[in-house]
């Protein structure tokens, strides 16, 4: 049985992407060197094996975010208590346009996103580092 969709995942990301502030590459780069800003890479774990990480990134797997940024939840992460602007990635800037506009209506006060995510990011030749556990 095929069912329609109300909204499409290409809607859903419009939507986001209205009300999410996003922030290009070059402007990533000057906050990168922030100790006030907290990059949030939203992708799995193969896909940071795969790739790297952009340097300092938190990794929050998209599906934990909602549970590691809620004080009440017991999943909950103390990184996402600290007054950072919050600066989300993902391959492309779909999950993150997502989940910034998630944190957001969760009530975190300073949350971006990545344009073109880390697919952008790595076209324009910006330094990764390999994945630290």
């Amino acid at each position: 049985m095929t069912f329609t969709t109300k909204k499409s995942f290409k809607d859903l990301v419009a939507e986001s992407n209205a009300v999410v502030q996003h922030v290009n590459i070059e402007e990533a780069q000057v906050l990168l060197s922030q100790s006030h800003t907290q990059f949030v890479d939203l992708r799995d774990i193969r896909e940071l094996y795969r790739t790297g990480v952009i340097p300092g990134a938190f990794s929050c797997p998209r599906g934990m975010l909602e549970f590691w940024i809620d004080p009440e939840s017991p999943y909950y992460k103390e990184v996402f208590g600290s007054e950072k602007l919050f600066v989300f990635y993902c391959d492309n800037g779909w999950r993150s346009a997502l989940a910034a506009k998630a944190a957001l209506d969760m009530g975190l006060p300073e949350v971006r996103h990545l344009e073109g995510g880390l697919d952008a990011w790595m076209q324009s030749g910006c330094a990764l580092s390999p994945v630290k556990w």
